[in-house]
């Protein structure tokens, strides 16, 4: 399966749902710095959300270069501003990456949401859609994980509008 393209009817301005894949090691960095890197680092993905979408990362493993499993949703957030930026971690390694306003959440297995899930066709391959890196789900697919990791949905989860910017924030995404 091939990751969503939006109808050719659907609004820029409407809110769009996407789901992130790296380690949970590498989710929590970005959880704590507050932005989204994906791809291993390619500016593409980045480029197709906009401003007020939200993302829901996937975990396959704990740590990359490790062996142990986590399948869980690690981290869900709402992107700030309209800037995708490079950040040098490295002299040889300048991924870009982007702000993302990250909610408190618990981790969720994916076990249990397998047969639930519209963007998992085959239930016997669940794991196969993950490979892309990047790619958009359904709202219902979003409220479905939001409920289990936030226990509700956000409020603002269904509008174009993010929620207002910090000072600190605007910086960063000018």
């Amino acid at each position: 399966m091939a990751p969503r393209e939006p109808a050719a009817n659907e609004s820029q301005t409407a809110t769009r749902y996407w789901v992130g894949v790296a380690s949970q090691d590498h989710v929590a960095r970005g959880v704590a710095g507050g932005f989204c890197q994906l791809c291993h680092g390619k500016a593409a993905p980045l480029r197709r959300m906009r401003r007020g979408d939200w993302i829901v990362y996937y975990s396959p493993k704990e740590r990359l270069d490790g062996e142990a499993l986590c399948q869980q949703f690690t981290a869900i957030g709402q992107v700030l501003g309209d800037c995708v930026y490079v950040f040098e971690m490295a002299p040889r390694f300048a991924p870009f990456r982007r702000n993302i306003r990250f909610l408190e959440a618990q981790a969720t297995p994916i076990r249990p949401l397998v047969e639930k899930l519209s963007f998992i066709r085959d239930p016997k391959r669940w794991g196969y859609v993950f490979r892309f890196g990047h790619f958009e789900m359904s709202r219902a697919d979003f409220v479905l994980i939001a409920q289990q990791m936030l226990g509700q949905v956000p409020d603002h989860a269904a509008t174009s509008a993010p929620p207002p910017l910090e000072p600190m924030q605007l910086a960063l995404a000018a």
